[in-house]
């Protein structure tokens, strides 16, 4: 068995700093160092005092020491983790290309009044799980020991579990809109028509070869031609081994 300095530097690199950062702004929180309130995404701070960080740094939060946060951290740890070994191995400025199609999509969401909330990390986490149930769809998933069922149904699962226990249902529900955007646009659409209008933008690529951050995109199945793909099935996934 592993010990867990050797499982931490074993994880990919996009999922393993959103990971840490996450982990760092709650810590910083609970301590008293950091007021979450200058993080917070509140829209009439950033049009009328331009503090424009806040679209970024709000994303950094998962809520405070709780179960609930233990739960979206294991979240980035297996669902970030198996995405980015799996349909994203060796596509590392695809992966992070994703993340920030989520956070701006998100970001555009949330200007919605119905939608508005000060945090949207765990709706970008809850958008890693919809795009890695998509990808996964048959995967058989126990949830608290009560009950087994596909991966396809299990961000609607957590959605309802939040809903009993409690927590807000618009985070769930943003990150699985943009989870869905983001898989329409590179995976269902293309399949359909052969035409992939999302593809990650060479900034991207460019930012993740000169900081030598895992590697950059490369050509994959996600945009062949529908003669070289599985059709006549939505939502079917692809053929990927989890670990363990």
């Amino acid at each position: 068995m592993s010990s867990p300095a050797e499982f931490y530097n074993s994880l990919p690199p996009i999922s393993k700093a959103y990971g840490t950062v996450c982990l760092l702004t709650t810590t910083a929180s609970q301590l008293g160092l950091l007021n979450i309130f200058y993080i917070a995404l509140l829209h009439e701070y950033v049009f009328k005092y331009f503090q424009v960080w806040r679209l970024f740094t709000n994303f950094f939060f998962l809520g405070e020491f709780s179960i609930n946060f233990g739960i979206r951290l294991l979240m980035i740890a297996r669902y970030g983790v198996q995405l980015e070994k799996g349909p994203f191995e060796r596509r590392t400025a695809d992966f992070l290309w994703m993340m920030i199609f989520g956070a701006l999509s998100l970001l555009v969401l949330s200007a919605i009044p119905i939608f508005r909330t000060p945090f949207l990390g765990v709706s970008l986490v809850f958008m890693l799980l919809y795009v890695w149930s998509r990808e996964f769809p048959n995967a058989q998933i126990n949830i608290y020991g009560l009950v087994t069922l596909k991966a396809f149904y299990l961000p609607w699962a957590m959605l309802a579990l939040d809903v009993i226990f409690g927590s807000e249902l618009i985070p769930d529900l943003l990150g699985i809109i943009a989870g869905h955007l983001y898989y329409f646009l590179t995976v269902l659409h293309p399949l359909a028509t052969g035409k992939v209008f999302l593809k990650t933008p060479m900034w991207v690529n460019k930012l993740v070869a000169r900081y030598r951050i895992g590697a950059p995109s490369r050509p994959s199945s996600r945009s062949a031609a529908p003669s070289d793909r599985p059709t006549g099935v939505a939502f079917s996934g692809r053929s990927y081994r989890l670990s363990g």
